[in-house]
């Protein structure tokens, strides 16, 4: 996500804690493809550098009472990633990094989602799962909020917002090149809005 995009997130939502809804059922949720993406922080010769890829397709669905038996399955655009320098974005799309051409998309399905804290959803959750990137599938853990956006009522939730982070090799899944110049280590910051369906 770029700086601008990040500061017109923060600007326009003020988010809101999502409250615990009661007696609810499994919830299918449909994304809002134009106001969400994967951003990532990747590292240029030591320096911290921003990029992003938007969401391509999602199926999300919430069970409010048990936040266990929610799913969630993503696919990113790869094709779509955006690094803010030109070379850096097509040596990103690289065969030897993540081969845009060869595997157009990343994958991610979630395994299972664990409350953080006191099992409040107010607390966070993790997301185990499993991350498809250049056709390697690997186990990987992410850390979850969810909110109301900001206009809503508290008892509405028909509109809810997710931001996940974590952290990932980019050599565990085959997307090792230009090693001289870029750190292994890739963290995500990703931003899905979702409605209900």
């Amino acid at each position: 996500m770029t700086h601008l995009t990040r500061r017109a997130f923060t600007t326009a939502l003020t988010i809101i804690p999502l409250a615990h809804a009661a007696n609810a059922d499994a919830v299918p949720y449909e994304l809002q493809a134009r106001r969400s993406t994967v951003g990532f922080i990747y590292r240029l010769s030591g320096q911290a550098s921003k990029g992003s890829m938007p969401i391509k397709r999602a199926a999300v669905v919430i069970d409010f009472d048990a936040l266990q038996r929610s799913s969630i399955d993503v696919e990113v655009d790869v094709r779509r990633a955006r690094t803010g320098f030109i070379f850096a974005t097509e040596a990103l799309k690289a065969a030897s990094v993540l081969d845009a051409k060869a595997h157009p998309t990343i994958r991610f399905r979630s395994s299972a989602i664990r409350l953080n804290g006191k099992g409040r959803l107010s607390d966070g959750a993790r997301i185990d799962g499993f991350l498809t990137i250049k056709g390697i599938t690997k186990p990987v853990t992410l850390r979850a909020a969810l909110f109301r956006q900001a206009g809503t009522e508290a008892s509405d939730l028909s509109q809810l917002s997710f931001q996940v982070k974590g952290r990932i090799s980019r050599a565990a899944f085959g997307a090792a090149g230009f090693a001289d110049l870029v750190a292994d280590e890739i963290d995500l910051d990703i931003v899905a809005r979702v409605r209900r369906a």
